[in-house]
């Protein structure tokens, strides 16, 4: 047969159009953008981040994703919150200040000369190790697996296979019957959804 024009843009868009989920495990990752969020309700400040693959095999993955999805209300995937310590004293505060020590850990390992100085908008354009565990959930009724930002760590230890692995995390029920990969406009990669911004929140 005669071949088409615009084969190779739709074979790449088809393989980042929701139907490949990133595999668990570590990467070397590059922060695209960073948001500060305060906290409503009783809840955390947070710090969303929008990140992609640096390097190796899923390199850009985020942003071929995003390129590839042609729906209106598309949103980049590759994205965490860290949240930041009350400072109450109390036990679940604290884990907070661990998970929080762990991010700030990650870029100063990661980033020759770097810092940590209470600005998080800095965080821009570094690199960091971050490590992707897979989660079950329940959604719209139905049980789904996806992957998942769990913690940071030291580019070089990605490097050298040496990053811890994360444990599997089950939420809202989830039993492990009949489940499923994510929905593909999800993507496989499910977190907070803040709003908008240049490499968009």
């Amino acid at each position: 047969m005669k071949q088409f024009s615009g084969y190779e843009q739709a074979k790449e868009a088809a393989r980042f159009s929701g139907s490949e989920r990133l595999p668990i495990g570590a990467y070397v990752c590059q922060v695209k953008n960073v948001q500060y969020v305060a906290g409503e309700n009783g809840n955390s400040d947070r710090i969303d981040i929008l990140f992609d693959i640096a390097e190796g095999e899923y390199k850009d993955f985020f942003k071929k994703q995003y390129d590839a999805n042609t729906s209106e209300d598309k949103k980049w995937k590759g994205r965490t919150s860290i949240y930041v310590p009350k400072d109450d004293g109390s036990e679940k505060d604290e884990w907070t200040k661990n998970s929080f020590a762990k991010w700030t850990n990650g870029f100063e390992d990661s980033n020759s000369g770097y810092k940590w100085d209470w600005k998080e908008d800095k965080w821009k354009g570094l690199l960091v190790g971050i490590v992707f565990g897979e989660t079950g959930s329940v959604i719209d009724g139905r049980e789904i697996l996806y992957t998942e930002a769990r913690f940071a760590c030291a580019v070089e230890k990605v490097l050298n296979g040496s990053a811890p692995k994360a444990k599997f995390k089950a939420k809202k029920g989830y039993t492990g019957n009949g489940n499923t990969s994510a929905p593909t406009d999800d993507a496989g990669f499910m977190t907070v959804d803040p709003g908008e911004s240049e490499v968009p929140f």
